[in-house]
């Protein structure tokens, strides 16, 4: 079974529908009705319902950099810096982790991408 994943808003559709054309399960922020939360609520929202969060946004990282000092829990996080990847690359890498990673190997972890 493949992760799922949950796309912040700072995400680049075309992210999404290469994603969804490759079969893997996304929810995004806006289908979600949540891309007014603040990014610490973002991540408890993607973590709720056991999807691992996409984001391009620096703060995220803060974010789940603060809760890994802190033990606090969270699904996972994956990152990539929109200038040093390509929409391709992600599409690529984020079908290798949905496919090839289990929930515990992201539990409470940040992926940067590229990998």
């Amino acid at each position: 079974m493949a992760l799922p994943f949950y796309m912040d808003q700072h995400v680049p559709r075309a992210i999404t529908n290469g994603l969804r054309l490759r079969g893997i399960d996304v929810l995004t922020a806006y289908e979600d009705n949540a891309d007014q939360l603040e990014d610490p609520d973002l991540l408890d929202r993607a973590s709720q319902l056991g999807r691992v969060l996409f984001t391009q946004d620096d703060d995220l990282l803060v974010e789940a950099t603060q809760r890994q000092t802190q033990g606090r829990a969270f699904g996972g996080v994956v990152y990539a810096h929109q200038l040093r990847v390509t929409i391709g690359q992600c599409v690529h890498d984020l079908e290798l982790i949905a496919t090839l990673a289990e929930p515990s190997d992201v539990l409470n972890q940040t992926i940067f991408l590229p990998l």
